[in-house]
């Protein structure tokens, strides 16, 4: 019985910026993110971690090579068909939580939900459980900026979880938060990871979050290689 296809890889990337002379990130990059994976990248700033997460996450070209999902080459997929697989398929959270300012904690969680179509009453009770689970129940009908840092980035993970995807890409997500909060983050994300099956790739510089993925992973040189990590405190 053949195994399934990762669900994103990439295969030969590259990616260069010739604005002001070429500047070359990554270069035959080639890497698989399975059904369960949790993944880290660590690295300098500007070798091109967040780049590579883009492109994984399909909101941006690679100069060359090939990014697929589920074993399919997506320079092939329409721009309709590549939308519904960031908004379905895909969670994204980011180092600032985008939460819009006018909306509820549970309207800004179920606003995938509502620019997909998708809007029901499940949906509405999956929103308000993921807020429970990330320890919000109490702050549905909060404005985000009545939230500590800690609490709206807690709201954008539950808002990338809504619609069930199979995949959470997170670019810095504890960039923003004290050490209390980024535990927190971080133990959340295991949890989610280990209890819902989600595949995480997460980008970070903190070390205590890379130690945590199964696969913790470092760039340089150009390419993707195992990270290793001091024992000292």
């Amino acid at each position: 019985m053949n195994s399934p296809a990762p669900l994103l890889s990439l295969r030969g990337v590259s990616k260069t910026f010739s604005e002001t002379g070429t500047i070359e990130l990554f270069r035959d990059l080639d890497f698989e993110l399975a059904e369960g994976d949790f993944v880290s990248i660590t690295g300098a700033s500007g070798v091109g971690k967040s780049t590579l997460l883009h492109i994984l996450g399909f909101l941006e070209a690679s100069s060359t090579g090939q990014a697929l999902f589920k074993g399919e080459a997506v320079s092939g997929f329409s721009d309709t068909r590549l939308s519904e697989i960031r908004n379905r398929e895909i969670g994204f959270v980011f180092q600032f939580h985008h939460l819009l300012p006018d909306l509820t904690v549970l309207e800004n969680v179920l606003l995938p939900l509502r620019m997909g179509g998708r809007l029901d009453e499940a949906g509405r009770t999956r929103a308000r459980t993921l807020l429970g689970e990330v320890g919000l129940e109490a702050r549905l009908a909060h404005l985000p900026s009545q939230l500590s840092g800690g609490e709206r980035q807690r709201a954008a993970v539950a808002r990338a979880l809504v619609n069930q995807p199979a995949v959470l890409l997170c670019d810095e997500p504890s960039g923003n938060l004290d050490t209390v909060n980024s535990d927190h983050l971080h133990r959340m994300l295991e949890d989610l990871n280990r209890r819902l099956g989600v595949a995480i790739l997460v980008v970070t510089h903190d070390p205590a979050l890379a130690r945590q993925a199964a696969r913790p992973l470092v760039m340089r040189d150009g390419g993707l290689h195992p990270a290793e990590f001091s024992n000292s405190p």
